[in-house]
């Protein structure tokens, strides 16, 4: 069969975009380390009793280093603020007792879906004081767009610094 050289110039053309498409979404990923979610862990949504989502909120494991668990339920997080200083790396593991949820925090690239009975982990240094909000993205009933919380990132001024590195040589 024959193929006029333009028609084959086009099909080539054509191939190649696609190639160029797909070359450019895996530098992309490479570059920005774009991993996809994975569940962290499983629980029961109908009783979080027994799981370190049973009091949720933030733990400090060491200096600069913090962990939060959050449950999404019904139209709002709890806990729904988080207080780090400012330089800290947080892992915040989250699931809900009711339907699919979604956590976006603003600002960083902190996104994953809550699933009911899946732990899912998201994880960021803040490294600027500010207010981070974090919003559902995942419509889940009547009063979704209620759903918020923030994370608060508190400076770390020079005294506290300070007194922070004379305990630390004592």
């Amino acid at each position: 069969m024959h193929i006029h050289r333009y028609e084959r110039a086009w099909l080539y053309a054509s191939l190649a975009l696609v190639g160029i498409f797909f070359l450019a979404i895996f530098v992309a990923a490479v570059a920005g380390s774009i991993q996809l979610p994975s569940p962290q862990g499983e629980v029961n949504p109908n009783d979080l009793s027994g799981t370190d989502f049973a009091k949720p909120g933030v733990r400090e494991l060491s200096p600069g280093n913090y962990e939060a668990y959050l449950v999404g339920q019904a139209w709002t997080w709890t806990p729904n603020e988080i207080r780090i200083p400012e330089g800290s790396n947080l892992k915040i593991y989250l699931t809900s007792g009711d339907v699919q949820h979604g956590f976006k925090v603003l600002g960083t690239i902190m996104n994953v879906m809550v699933i009911p009975g899946q732990v899912s982990l998201v994880e960021h240094e803040f490294d600027r004081p500010g207010e981070y909000l974090w919003v559902c993205h995942e419509f889940c009933g009547l009063n979704h767009q209620n759903m918020s919380g923030k994370i608060i990132v508190e400076p770390v001024n020079e005294t506290t610094a300070a007194l922070a590195g004379e305990e630390e040589q004592s």
